[in-house]
């Protein structure tokens, strides 16, 4: 069964007693919410998701509540809870859908230690998996957006697990997260797309959410091999241009944005090399979105 076969009263039934058992990729959320905004967001965006049974296990029991108290009704609020801990403060009660989607993130990165966890999107096209690290405002969520609604899978938006064993980038297809600007650029790129509405005066500005494809959904089961490492970079007006980047500013740049590099040591610091050694690395600076997707598409052709 699947988020899509419920009726909305049978969803809103099961998030606010026993909980919704999700699952994406490799995890299992116990998700529970009285409130609207989540019940709708995880309409939208995990339609596609599996339920697992309601007293299986879950690897994270999470909950979206109001905080008790005069906040309920004076200036609302949310709160993000954890096995009934509340490890973030309380945010507007508009931002509800993104305060799970944030906690989500927070659960895996923190928690998942199974996986080496990298802060990058991850896209894959023919079994290749083309890894996008950046930091904030370089583009790389609007870049993986672009490609995924031109056909390359989602592997994941934020936070790309590596298999301890093979290398290999294990999906944990899950909404893309668009900024600001980003969301009407994607809305323009492709008008098919489902993107949720917008919240506004976040702590990162403006927000929304892209439904995964439901092909990417379907295929979590199915890990790609890291082919490229790219640092891309937005520039408005810039053309499209990858430029090689040495492998041990690659590696350097990878150990930097990896949630838990230092748990694994030595066996954390032989994998970043073996991803590496495997990949073609570059720093890729674009101001088009069309241009872009063009030079992966003939990347992947030629792979």
């Amino acid at each position: 069964m699947i988020v899509a076969d419920l009726s909305h009263q049978e969803l809103v039934h099961r998030l606010a007693g026993a909980g919704l058992r999700l699952r994406t990729g490799p995890v299992v959320n116990r998700i529970q919410s009285r409130l609207a905004k989540v019940v709708h967001g995880l309409a939208l965006h995990y339609a596609d998701c599996t339920i697992e049974d309601s007293q299986g296990f879950a690897d994270f029991h999470v909950r979206v509540a109001p905080p008790r108290g005069l906040r309920r009704w004076i200036g609302p609020q949310v709160q993000f809870q954890f096995d009934g801990a509340r490890p973030f403060l309380p945010l507007p009660a508009n931002q509800a859908f993104a305060m799970l989607e944030w906690g989500l993130n927070w659960c895996v990165s923190s928690h998942c230690h199974q996986y080496l966890i990298v802060h990058a999107a991850s896209v894959e096209r023919s079994g290749l998996a083309l890894l996008l690290p950046g930091s904030p405002g370089s583009g790389k969520s609007t870049l993986c957006a672009g490609l995924v609604s031109r056909g390359w899978r989602l592997l994941s938006d934020e936070l790309t697990l590596l298999d301890l064993a093979t290398g290999h980038v294990v999906p944990l297809p899950r909404p893309v997260s668009l900024k600001n600007a980003s969301i009407d650029v994607i809305r323009r790129f492709s008008p098919g797309v489902e993107v949720g509405p917008p919240v506004h005066d976040t702590v990162k500005g403006s927000f929304a959410h892209m439904r995964p494809p439901t092909h990417s959904v379907r295929r979590a089961t199915e890990a790609a091999r890291p082919r490229w490492i790219v640092l891309p970079r937005y520039d408005p007006g810039a053309a499209a241009h990858l430029t090689p980047l040495s492998r041990a500013r690659a590696f350097m740049h990878l150990a930097d944005h990896a949630f838990n590099y230092d748990v694994h040591g030595r066996r954390g610091f032989e994998l970043l090399a073996q991803v590496i050694d495997s990949s073609d690395c570059f720093e890729f600076e674009y101001g088009a979105l069309e241009d872009a997707v063009a030079v992966f598409d003939d990347a992947a052709r030629r792979a």
